[in-house]
């Protein structure tokens, strides 16, 4: 199908859409028909597109989703999201069938530390426990003792061994965040980052705040920010019980039951469609309304079509890879179960 027709509704930051109204309605029938068809289930990452969203059987963050995939009794996963995402659902459900609507859609995180670079750094650091985020590659996973989420990287570190050297990866604000609120010193931090999150800045909170002094705050441990609106806070320019640091999981609980009439939210735009709604009471506001991951958006309504219509786009894992990579995952899970409140 074409998709040349402009929404009926002006698209706000996180809303935007590409198909109308009535386009949308046609294309997510034969999406559901098609999935139908196919034994498949829809998962649809919290940043994608809004009618990626709308049309999924599941949507969250990368965890979640992936441990959906690995209970659903569909014969096929249509993942919507990025390569190291549907990576991990087939680490988690090798038996199964992983399908990615576009290959092309990689994570600057992900990409910013590889196996090899890994492998140098345990080197310099022998017995060192290796933590990674889950926003990696299983390359990078395999090379991994325990990985972690954004709402259970703390726990995780809690569970080492004080005496242990840490080497964590790939994320450095995550890293800071963890280690600030720990009080680890032994803990290595690579310098790595989500080029999205980086991107929201100490002086956009600065900015929105001084615009909407009331709001409630809501700000991702990924945000080149994070540590900025924490010294706030601890100088009391912003209000403790108004400032939350929460994964993206952790940001839709927390929206569902806010009663604050505004609130700003610092991580990819892509999450305020959910928010919205999840709320209608409450305007959420992000702190940069530039913040849009444009690998994320490279999952497009007609490629999704595609994928169903076809079958193509199937990721695989290296057995051997998958099972060391599975293990620094189940390890995480033995730590404490990490909810919906994943990356």
């Amino acid at each position: 199908m074409t998709t040349t027709t402009a929404p009926a509704t002006p698209a706000v930051a996180g809303d935007e859409r590409t198909l109308s109204p009535a386009e949308y309605e046609t294309w997510a029938a034969e999406v559901r028909r098609l999935a139908e068809e196919r034994g498949a289930v829809v998962l649809a990452h919290n940043y994608q597109v809004p009618e990626i969203q709308d049309v999924a059987h599941f949507t969250g963050d990368s965890l979640y989703l992936s441990r959906v995939a690995a209970q659903t009794d569909a014969r096929e996963i249509v993942f919507c999201g990025v390569h190291f995402m549907a990576e991990t659902a087939k680490i988690l459900s090798p038996d199964k069938t992983v399908l990615l609507p576009d290959h092309e859609a990689g994570c600057s995180l992900a990409d910013s530390i590889t196996a090899e670079q890994l492998r140098e750094w345990k080197a310099e650091h022998p017995g060192a426990v290796v933590v990674s985020y889950v926003n990696t590659t299983a390359a990078v996973k395999a090379e991994t003792d325990i990985c972690c989420t954004s709402s259970n990287a703390a726990d995780v570190i809690r569970s080492i061994p004080e005496d242990r050297e840490v080497l964590f990866c790939p994320d450095q604000f995550l890293g800071a965040h963890v280690k600030r609120v720990t009080g680890r010193e032994n803990v290595h931090v690579w310098a790595g980052e989500c080029h999205v999150h980086a991107g929201i800045s100490p002086s956009d909170v600065r900015a929105q705040v001084a615009a909407h002094p009331d709001a409630e705050i809501l700000v991702h441990p990924e945000c080149g920010c994070t540590t900025s609106v924490l010294d706030l806070v601890s100088h009391g320019d912003l209000p403790a019980e108004r400032t939350r640091v929460l994964s993206t999981g952790g940001m839709v609980e927390q929206a569902a039951t806010t009663r604050a009439p505004q609130v700003l939210v610092a991580t990819e735009v892509g999450i305020l469609h959910q928010l919205r709604a999840l709320n209608s009471g409450t305007q959420f506001i992000p702190m940069n309304d530039r913040a849009a991951c444009r690998y994320m958006k490279m999952i497009t309504p007609a490629k999704l079509l595609r994928t169903l219509r076809t079958g193509e786009g199937a990721v695989d894992v290296d057995a051997g890879t998958a099972a060391r990579a599975r293990r620094a995952v189940e390890a995480m899970i033995a730590i404490g179960e990490p909810g919906r409140g994943g990356e």
